[in-house]
C-alpha cells in the first residue's frame, strides 16, 4: 500500500510564505515524477506543479513565479515552496505521481491564506 505524507500547511496571512513537505517510499520517489495538486471548497483537484525524476519541472499559470517544487533525493521528499500566498491559493494540497494514480491520494495538507 503506497502512503504519501504530506505536511507543512497552516495559516498565513497574504503575501506570507509555507513550505509544504511530501514523503515517500524510496522506490515510489525514484521510479515516478511527482506532483502537487490542490482542491478549493467547491471547486475540482487541480494541478499545481509537477516534478520529473530528472528534475524538469512545470507549473499551473496562476503559481509560476510565486512556487517552486523541488525533489530531495535524500530524503526521499518532494518540497512546494509557495511565496506570496493570494488567498485564492486556499486549498488542501496533496501530494500524488504525475500523473495521478487514485490509490496513492493521502490527506493533504490545509493552507488557508487570510487577506
Amino acid at each position: 500500500q503506497v502512503q504519501l505524507v504530506e505536511s507543512g500547511g497552516g495559516l498565513v496571512q497574504a503575501g506570507g510564505s509555507l513550505r509544504l513537505s511530501c514523503v515517500v517510499s524510496a522506490i515510489i520517489f525514484r521510479l515516478n515524477d511527482m506532483a502537487w495538486y490542490r482542491q478549493a471548497p467547491g471547486k475540482q483537484r487541480e494541478l499545481v506543479a509537477s516534478i520529473t525524476t530528472s528534475s524538469s519541472t512545470n507549473y499551473v499559470n496562476s503559481v509560476k513565479g510565486r512556487f517552486t517544487i523541488s525533489r530531495d533525493n535524500a530524503k526521499n521528499a518532494v518540497h512546494l515552496q509557495m511565496n506570496v500566498l493570494k488567498p485564492e491559493d486556499t486549498a488542501v494540497y496533496y501530494c500524488n505521481a504525475f500523473p495521478y494514480k487514485d490509490s496513492w491520494w493521502g490527506q493533504g495538507t490545509q493552507v488557508t491564506v487570510s487577506s
